[in-house]
Parts: structure tokens; sequence; C-alpha cells
């Protein structure tokens, strides 16, 4: 039976009761005792928490309190940003769960308070990490020398980020392609993307290059005597998790000058920033980004304008 004064708990991923999910029930239920807060507050806020484990459970992460970061919840709130969420929205997800990891610690469920420096995005403000040409250059050109020994990691690990960068794809749509999606002669990928809204994005020479190599030597090798239609494998021929692919992308990044998550949409944001610095229609960088509102690719710009205002400061004479 339901207590008079409770709140009836929504359902979401803390119905299967994992460590995380039920210290949120734990928490909401000493905001409605200590602090008196209403329905309304403490549905919004399981709402906001039940976004963080399901972002938890699509990256491979573990649901675990204790094991929450500044980098992943940073990583979570671009995500967010990303799909086109509204200011308020996004600012008041991001109060929840740094009142979440406060509570946490105070309660000694962590070590330490995880969220105490996450912010919501400014919308004018840069992206957290855009890499220039010459260190996506960089990059590349030193997965390309490892692929060179055919190793089928090493192959299938470059055209994952070359493709990441060409195509600008979120994680979740290059882990879910399958064979049928890609099509290297007329170098288009179709990704299945929020909403499940299908869309085509191009990819250049290079990208075809590796995913050419990496199809021909380095799946056939991983694939083993799995039957599957995906893409991108893992070492033991099951479809590659997200999570690999962070750890990729982290490990990659770690060596680069910069700040901000290391993630894989570090490569969709650098993607769409060089669209626009090259000139690419606002639009079209849409579409291929496959955001449902303009509201959320116009971010880009004010990264851009920022970036073309820096080097006239640094190299005009009379700047």
């Amino acid at each position: 039976m339901q207590r008079p004064d409770s709140v009836r708990e929504p359902s979401f991923a803390g119905d299967s009761r994992t460590a995380l999910s039920a210290a949120a029930a734990d928490y909401r239920r000493s905001l409605q005792l200590e602090r008196g807060a209403s329905p309304h507050t403490l549905r919004a806020y399981a709402g906001d928490l039940a976004a963080l484990e399901e972002y938890l459970e699509q990256r491979g992460a573990e649901s675990e309190p204790a094991l929450l970061d500044l980098e992943l919840l940073r990583e979570w709130v671009w995500s967010q940003a990303d799909a086109g969420l509204a200011a308020s929205t996004l600012a008041r997800r991001v109060s929840t769960v740094r009142g979440f990891t406060a509570w946490l610690a105070r309660t000694g469920r962590a070590s330490g308070d995880a969220g105490a420096r996450l912010r919501a995005p400014r919308p004018d403000r840069h992206l957290p990490r855009v890499l220039s040409r010459a260190q996506v250059d960089a990059l590349l050109a030193g997965l390309e020398a490892r692929a060179g020994s055919g190793d089928p990691g090493a192959l299938r690990d470059l055209a994952v980020v070359e493709l990441l960068y060409a195509s600008a794809l979120r994680v979740s749509e290059l882990v879910g392609l399958d064979e049928g999606d890609i099509d290297v002669e007329r170098r288009v990928v179709r990704v299945l993307g929020k909403g499940a809204k299908e869309r085509v994005v191009p990819f250049g020479v290079p990208a075809a290059r590796a995913l050419t190599n990496y199809r021909d030597r380095g799946r056939p090798a991983l694939v083993g005597e799995h039957a599957t239609t995906a893409v991108f494998l893992g070492a033991r021929g099951a479809r590659l998790s997200t999570r690999a692919v962070y750890g990729l992308v982290a490990a990659l990044l770690a060596e680069v000058p910069g700040s901000g998550p290391s993630g894989p949409h570090a490569f969709r944001h650098t993607a769409a920033t060089h669209l626009l610095d090259g000139g690419a229609d606002l639009r079209a960088v849409q579409e291929i980004l496959g955001h449902a509102s303009l509201g959320t690719t116009q971010i880009y710009t004010h990264v851009s304008a920022e970036r073309l205002a820096a080097a006239y400061r640094t190299a005009h004479p009379r700047a």
C-alpha cells in the first residue's frame, strides 16, 4: 500500500535497482522528508537522474555512485546539450546532479563530490573540446602508422576515428552501424539517429580508404565464427561497445593539449566547427549532425566566430 504522503516512484532504470538508481531513490526520499520537496519537484529530479543513468547504460559505464567523476558528468551534460535540450532544462538537470553528488558525498556513498565543479554550458562560449586541424592530422597519422602493421584492432581503430571525424557521428550511431549502412563507392553512411530519425551522411576519401582496409583485412579476423552484421567489432567478435570507443578516444586525447571532456563527442564538435570554418552552410551542418533544431547547431557558429577573432587578433598587424 502506498503511504499517504509518499510520491509514486516513476518507472525508470531504478526499477532494476542498480546501486545508482537505489541511491537516487533514497536521495529523493531525503528531499521529501527533510526539505518537503513537492511531488512535481521529485518527479523532475527522478527524470533528470534517470537520464543520467540511461546515458551510463548507453556508454557501458557501471551504475555505481562511487564511480561517478567530473569527466563522466561533463560528457553527459554535453550529450544532453547536443540532443537539443532547452537551456532551462539543462540547467535544472545540472542542478539536480550537483545536489545528488553532494548528497552522495555527505552520506558516505562516495568518497568525494564529483559534481562540485559541474556547470551547464553557456551557448555563447566555446565548446569544451575542439581540436585544431593539425591535432586531428597528427592523431590520424599515428593511427595510420599503427594500422600499417595489419593488426585487426589497429585497422578498426583507424576506421572508427576517421568516421567519427569525417561524418560527425554520435558514438551510439557509430557502434550501431551494420554492414548495409555503409556505401563506400558513394562515400555515404546511413545513420539512425535520435528519435529513430534516419539520415544519410557523407564521408571523405581517407575515411573510405580506412573503412575499406578494415572491412577487407581487419573485420574478417575479428568476426571469427560469429554471425553478425555489425560493422565495428570488438576483440571477441561482438559489436563494439560505446565503452570501448570512449576508451580509445580518451587514450588518444590524453596526449593532446587542451581541456574539456575527452570522449568521442570531441570529434563531433571538432568536425562541426571545421565545417563552419571552411564555409559550410549552417543548414547543411544541421543535416549532417542530425539536429532537430537549427538553434542547437548555431552554438558552433559562436565557436567558429571566436576562433576567427582569435586568429585575427594574433595575426593582423592592426588588431
